[in-house]
């Protein structure tokens, strides 16, 4: 499993960026960021930053 970061709710803030383990999270459009599904080794760590809550483990 991984997680997922909805967009049209990300404020672009950066937070969950430095905190993930492996990187795999990047800065798409306006900002915002973007999990790679395929690396993400499911910590949580991003998710645990997030100040609007929009990171979420994939279903």
């Amino acid at each position: 499993m991984a997680y997922r970061i909805n967009e049209d709710e990300c404020i672009a803030c950066g937070a969950c960026e430095p905190v993930c383990p492996v990187e795999c999270i990047s800065e798409v459009a306006d900002g915002k960021r973007r999990i790679d599904e395929d690396v993400c080794i499911d910590c949580g760590a991003c998710a645990g930053v997030c100040p609007v809550e929009c990171i979420a483990p994939v279903e």
